[in-house]
């Protein structure tokens, strides 16, 4: 039987992906502002590996 914290992170799952779709795509919204002629493929990349050291960092600090 799943445990209680499965079952919860399951009922919250479609609103952690549009949580961080929004994160993503304010973002991207700043990149495009102060970039013009931006290389939206290169910006993207460089968004998702600085969300994911962030994650990365916050997962050690709280999990300390």
């Amino acid at each position: 039987m799943p445990r209680m914290e499965h079952i919860e992170l399951e009922r919250h799952s479609r609103a952690i992906v549009a949580d961080l779709t929004k994160l993503i795509e304010h973002w991207r919204a700043v990149f495009d502002w102060d970039v013009p002629d931006i290389d939206q493929t290169c910006a993207d990349a460089l968004i998702f590996k600085e969300v994911r050291a962030a994650l990365d960092q916050i997962e050690r600090d709280l999990l300390r």
